[in-house]
């Protein structure tokens, strides 16, 4: 497996770190969570559980072990300083200053291993105004001005239902880090410091629409082509109270649904200005409450028309492309039996994934690995 040499320390919580960890561990770096033995990675204990833990931790924490330490001791401390001596990387997602107060910081490790990659996910990176400010997905995501985008018009702004800045705008970016600076690492022998911020990753994802601000255009909540203001690109409802979703910004897309809904009469308007926009997406809204959801989706079954089923959750784990894409996964569990999981994105054509370790128990691996790095007999 292509990352089974790498060893990881993680002594990240929640969302963003362990996701991150979970790409990795998915190919085969060996990754050791380092877990508080009071406290521990606080997603063990959101609801649903599965057993003492919860659903969306055994999700995001397979592949990897389990070690507790009390890194505010001086001895544990010394027992993790150990384990940096053997480690790749170190991954942590504390505020700017904590990793320092208790001597774990970037600038000592690396002169207990100099070949260590140290990646810092946080709010709002290790410089600037804002970097010991607290927050969530929801500020990240306000700071950057696109939860003011998100959202019908004249309404107040939409809460995405999952966590853009946590996984797009710091997970990825962190896997992207990590990996560019072990490949700079066999070029000169050295580790760094990948420092990432979500607010920063969450505004690099804004290409569709902040080079508009920069040509002094102003854009809208609700009247942009991407964001609800287009018939074209737009969201209805079915007869039976479902949905349908309609994404043909292109012509010949656009063509064939009007045809669909026998309203050839719009053809010619995919670009039309904004008051004969909502005219047509009212009017297209008539059209669709007239049949239901499986009605629409039979006419448009054999036609190029970017017109899909918006589907709810139950109906996405028996999608057969995603089952063919083996997104939705059933592993084996020692005391659960069978269990869904959450598949790996990254398809290698000659480097595959392997998923064999469930979601490791609060300091499981302890005794094991300090045994390894010779600090218990």
């Amino acid at each position: 497996m292509v990352l089974q040499a790498i060893r990881v320390l993680d002594l990240t919580r929640l969302l963003p770190g362990p996701y991150c960890t979970l790409m990795l561990a998915d190919f085969g770096a060996e990754v050791i969570k380092v877990e508080d033995p009071v406290a521990g990675d606080y997603l063990r204990d959101f609801e649903p559980k599965l057993d003492a833990d919860s659903s969306v931790f055994h999700s995001l924490n397979r592949n990897k072990k389990s070690i507790c330490l009390d890194l505010k001791t001086e001895k544990e401390r010394s027992h993790f300083l150990k384990l940096v001596e053997t480690a790749d990387v170190v991954m942590e997602s504390f505020r700017p200053g904590v990793m320092k107060r208790l001597g774990l910081d970037y600038e000592t490790l690396k002169q207990i291993n100099p070949r260590l990659i140290y990646c810092a996910i946080t709010g709002y990176g290790q410089t600037g105004p804002y970097k010991n400010k607290p927050g969530h997905d929801i500020n990240y995501l306000s700071y950057a001005g696109l939860l003011h985008v998100m959202g019908e018009k004249d309404r107040k702004p939409v809460i995405p239902a999952t966590q853009i800045a946590d996984i797009g705008g710091g997970a990825y970016p962190a896997i992207a880090g990590i990996l560019l600076a072990l490949f700079e690492r066999e070029k000169t022998g050295k580790g760094q410091l990948v420092d990432v911020s979500m607010l920063d990753g969450v505004v690099s994802w804004m290409h569709m629409l902040l080079p508009n601000v920069f040509a002094e255009r102003e854009v809208t909540r609700g009247e942009e082509l991407l964001n609800g203001g287009f018939a074209c690109y737009q969201v209805y409802e079915t007869k039976d109270s479902r949905f349908l979703s309609m994404g043909g910004i292109e012509q010949k897309f656009w063509k064939v649904f009007c045809e669909g809904i026998e309203r050839q009469d719009f053809i010619d308007c995919l670009d039309a200005p904004k008051e004969k926009q909502e005219q047509m997406i009212h009017e297209i809204q008539t059209n669709i409450a007239g049949k239901t959801l499986e009605e629409w989706l039979d006419i448009f079954s054999e036609k190029e028309a970017c017109v899909t089923p918006v589907k709810i959750m139950e109906e996405t784990l028996e999608d057969s492309q995603l089952q063919a894409r083996e997104m939705i996964q059933t592993i084996a569990h020692p005391e659960l039996g069978n269990m869904k999981q959450i598949g790996n994105p990254i398809k290698l054509s000659e480097s595959p994934k392997e998923t064999f370790l469930p979601a490791p128990k609060r300091g499981e691996h302890t005794e094991l690995i300090l045994r390894e790095i010779g600090v218990l007999n």
